[in-house]
């Protein structure tokens, strides 16, 4: 079993990406050895189009690692369109699960934002958490980017 890895600097930072199998299996902040294969290299031209405006939609072959609800929740977010957001609550509806439960496979996203989990809100509009590297700045960065929610402005 081959596990391959390449680091890509972004306007959002230094992401590191792993592959394994022919497969993306991880995506986490921070630099990391560098392999090279063409899959590794797709994935960081997609990252970069992402962070450049140029994609809204990642294509790529994924297997992340998780439980048959997390598979699910992931799958699921992976159906919200690029600027859109649903709450805890919509994914716990369609997957016959409770919202905390959905907020907990959220959590355990190993491919954050090629799986948008920074797509998944709370009901009441409020952001909610996000594992990635920033925590909730960095899920508010990626909304703004994204224009799904309106950037604040500050008068003080």
């Amino acid at each position: 079993m081959t596990i391959r890895e390449a680091t890509v600097e972004t306007p959002l930072g230094h992401f590191r990406i792993t592959e394994q199998e022919g497969a993306i299996t991880a995506l986490t902040w921070g630099k990391g050895r560098s392999d090279e294969s063409p899959l590794l290299r797709e994935a960081c031209q997609q990252l970069v189009a992402y962070t450049e405006n140029r994609l809204q939609r990642f294509n790529l072959p994924l297997a992340p690692q998780g439980l048959e609800f997390q598979q699910a929740v992931w799958r699921e977010m992976l159906k919200i369109p690029y600027g859109e957001t649903r709450s805890y609550g919509d994914l716990a509806q369609k997957l016959d699960g409770i919202a905390r439960a959905v907020g907990t496979a959220c959590g355990a996203n190993p491919i954050p934002v090629i799986i948008p989990c920074h797509r998944v809100i709370a009901s009441d509009g409020e952001l909610g958490g996000f594992s990635g590297a920033g925590g909730v700045v960095t899920k508010r960065q990626l909304l703004v980017h994204e224009g799904a929610i309106a950037e604040q402005l500050s008068f003080f």
